[in-house]
């Protein structure tokens, strides 16, 4: 079977088109910090708009735990979603009640409402088959036909990921389709040499993409705190870095298997070391293997990968043709260590192939440290559904799109 596109759903015109799409966006005192996830929606929401459609925005924001909490409210984002689409967007401040109900009932060819928080219902999470499915019947009493474009929670057995699409004609939007490209060609006679860049704090979110990707890979670059764990596993002491004792013999597979692979496994030679947790924490550049012999001794903690080791990493990124890069290499949001992170950001808008931040923390980094989007060959929307679909892995919002 193959993925359903739009062009399944035939004509469109005066049909109410729910459209699941992922604007879980990042808010600071009410205000969105990082609009990429609301940009991303623009062509899916467009398309359809241009083709007279009556469409039905509904998402998820945070975690409100299944009740109403005004700090998740989506009512932000529907204003976002205006300005970008350059025309009103109407909002319903509940999901399935009398307000969504007469937003929908009140829409007219072309014009765009956004539900409330979906998961302000218990029924979206919901383990139950029954609630989740009763929320997802509530739903599909408001369309006629539902869009998938949410790639941030197709790994997701949720009501309006999963269930709504067993209940309405359902199809992949633009959005979607793009990431499966771009992770097809990752997973699927890659142009070589290929270079997977892997940060973020903990080894066990990656050891799924790790196992799956060795035999795949030329070169697998390690940073950010994860990186401790596998410098611990080599025998070296990692003063009081992020470490996870119970993955050491795990990783030690790893190396092992990398080197009879013939995969070039790339670790830190130098790292930035600091007294404390701390925007301006005294730090230091300490070696790789010695990361005691500083100032803070036993203390010190590691917080972002060092210069030697960004310059390597980048010179291994820039000579590749495909990249994918996932988590960042030290605690970028604190400037003084940010060098790690940006130096491969960098490097990746050079790559003459295909470069891909592979979303969540990396897709917010690259924007925190000013680059723009389309300084990438793709930054994916879904941080731990690109991970799951690149571990082989079935993703329960794409099988019941077709996709196998």
């Amino acid at each position: 079977m193959t993925l359903r596109t739009l062009d399944s759903l035939g004509s469109l015109e005066g049909k109410r088109v729910i459209v699941r799409c992922d604007l879980n966006v990042p808010l600071r005192d009410g205000v969105i910090t990082d609009d990429g996830r609301v940009r991303a929606s623009l062509p899916t929401l467009n398309a359809l708009i241009n083709a007279g459609a009556r469409v039905v925005v509904c998402s998820h924001l945070g975690r409100p735990d299944g009740a109403p909490d005004p700090r998740y409210s989506l009512e932000p984002v529907a204003q976002r979603l205006a300005e970008l689409l350059g025309k009103p967007v109407a909002f319903a401040r509940d999901t399935v009640g009398e307000s969504a109900r007469d937003a929908v009932a009140s829409l007219e060819d072309g014009e765009v409402v956004v539900l409330e928080n979906l998961r302000f219902n218990p029924g979206e999470t919901s383990k139950d088959d029954e609630a989740r499915g009763a929320f997802a019947a509530q739903l599909a009493e408001l369309g006629d036909a539902l869009v998938s474009d949410g790639f941030g929670v197709v790994h997701r057995k949720q009501a309006s990921v999963y269930d709504l699409a067993q209940l309405l004609p359902s199809a992949a939007g633009l959005l979607i389709a793009t990431e499966l490209d771009v992770l097809d060609r990752l997973t699927e006679n890659p142009e070589r040499p290929y270079a997977v860049v892997l940060g973020g704090s903990k080894v066990s979110d990656k050891l799924g993409v790790i196992s799956h990707l060795l035999p795949r890979v030329d070169r697998i670059l390690v940073g950010g705190g994860m990186l401790f764990t596998f410098l611990k596993a080599q025998g070296h002491d990692v003063a009081a870095s992020l470490l996870e004792e119970d993955q050491l013999d795990t990783v030690r597979g790893y190396i092992a298997e990398a080197a009879e692979r013939g995969v070039e496994l790339v670790l830190p030679t130098d790292v930035v070391v600091a007294e404390k947790f701390a925007a301006d924490a005294a730090h230091e550049v300490a070696r790789a293997d010695a990361l005691e012999d500083t100032t803070f001794g036993a203390s010190g903690i590691g917080l972002d990968i060092g210069p030697e080791t960004a310059a390597a990493f980048a010179e291994v990124i820039r000579g590749s043709k495909t990249v994918f890069w996932n988590g960042p290499m030290g605690v970028f949001e604190f400037p003084a260590f940010a060098a790690g992170t940006k130096a491969v950001a960098e490097a990746l808008t050079k790559v003459d192939g295909l470069g891909v931040v592979g979303g969540g923390d990396s897709a917010a980094a690259v924007r925190q440290l000013g680059f723009s989007d389309d300084a990438f060959g793709h930054i994916s929307t879904g941080g731990g559904a690109s991970l799951e679909f690149l571990e082989g892995k079935k993703l329960p919002g794409l099988t019941v799109l077709g996709w196998e």
